[in-house]
């Protein structure tokens, strides 16, 4: 009997890419899933395309709470789910109709604990309906015979997620062993949720297969949280800053990984604080300080990515010049 995979699609007030979302869902060409659709307290029509295709399809099914934030939902899917294998899919994302079968494919062949694909990006204007806008064809799968894979180990992928060398910590195109998330939860309540249980889940791994199959669609919203900043954004540096403490204790050979990371956290949140907010020049003390901490030493590191490098010398000029220079730019 084919393995169960279960695809957890938290929702909240998506409606005009839900519908297209959850079809590319139905398509998938292996059958045996289960699509656990938990409804974060949507207020627009999300619900009523939802219920159409529970109606339609004994696969899917809802689950249905208050607004609690996209880690609480996915927690309530992992809570949910009953299969062997699990991927994440957002609510405005789109993938291709063989997304489960090629990294079940993969992962199994491969004996692999987490299948990653590629994936591409695309804008949709939100005064469109989902049938206005881009159509996904075959041909623009890339999809060749002679696809390559990458296969890593835990340690080897702890630094490509931290260094940020191609693999992201993002939940969405992949498939996990389901087992990996046994006691495991995204922490609720906070940005980044995914980065904070990066280095537990990848802890668990044997080994991480990446294919270079463009199998996952990714919406650029210009109004989604990660695109607007608050201060809840900041959230990266609690996280980045949690994660060097427990790297430094349980694991300190992925200490200077984590701290490139916590470096391009705090160029990141220094550059986006916006410019003559005095309320957030703590975190722009807090970030410049541990810039001043950790540049020498990710300048020394062969591993860090050229663009921290370059901040790194460019903060030798000094904050003031820094930040006017770098807000003009941006």
């Amino acid at each position: 009997m084919e393995a169960l995979v279960s695809i957890i699609v938290p929702v909240y007030n998506c409606e005009p890419y839900l519908r297209q979302c959850l079809s590319g869902i139905a398509a998938q060409t292996y059958a045996n899933i289960e699509v656990i659709v938990i409804d974060d307290g949507s207020t627009d029509g999300s619900d009523k395309i939802i219920n159409e295709f529970v109606a339609a399809d004994p696969r899917f099914k809802v689950i249905r709470q208050e607004n609690k934030g996209v880690a609480a939902a996915r927690n309530r899917g992992l809570d949910t789910l009953t299969g062997s294998y699990l991927t994440m899919v957002d609510s405005d994302d789109i993938i291709e109709p063989d997304f489960v079968q090629s990294l079940l494919e993969i992962l199994t062949a491969n004996d692999a604990d987490i299948a990653i694909c590629s994936y591409d990006e695309f804008h949709f204007n939100l005064t469109q309906t989902h049938a206005d806008s881009r159509r996904l064809s075959a041909d623009e799968k890339l999809l060749t015979p002679n696809s390559s894979l990458l296969t890593l180990t835990r340690d080897e992928a702890i630094d490509e997620v931290f260094y940020q060398r191609g693999i992201t910590h993002s939940p969405w195109g992949r498939l996990y062993k389901a087992s990996l998330f046994d006691g495991l939860r995204y922490p609720e309540g906070m940005l980044y949720e995914d980065l904070a249980i990066a280095l537990d889940l990848l802890s668990r791994c044997g080994t991480l297969v990446c294919c270079d199959l463009k199998l996952y669609h990714y919406r650029l919203r210009d109004n989604s949280i990660i695109g607007q900043f608050t201060r809840q954004r900041t959230d990266v540096l609690r996280i980045t800053e949690q994660l060097k403490k427990k790297v430094a204790k349980e694991a300190p050979e992925h200490l200077p990984a984590v701290q490139s990371r916590r470096l391009s956290a705090c160029f990141n949140m220094l550059l986006l604080c916006p410019k003559h907010d005095h309320s957030y020049d703590d975190v722009r003390d807090l970030c410049w300080k541990d810039i001043r901490r950790l540049r020498i030493a990710c300048l020394k590191d062969p591993k860090v990515r050229i663009k921290n490098k370059l901040g790194c010398l460019a903060s030798f000029i000094g904050k003031r010049l820094f930040l006017t220079l770098f807000h003009r730019i941006g």
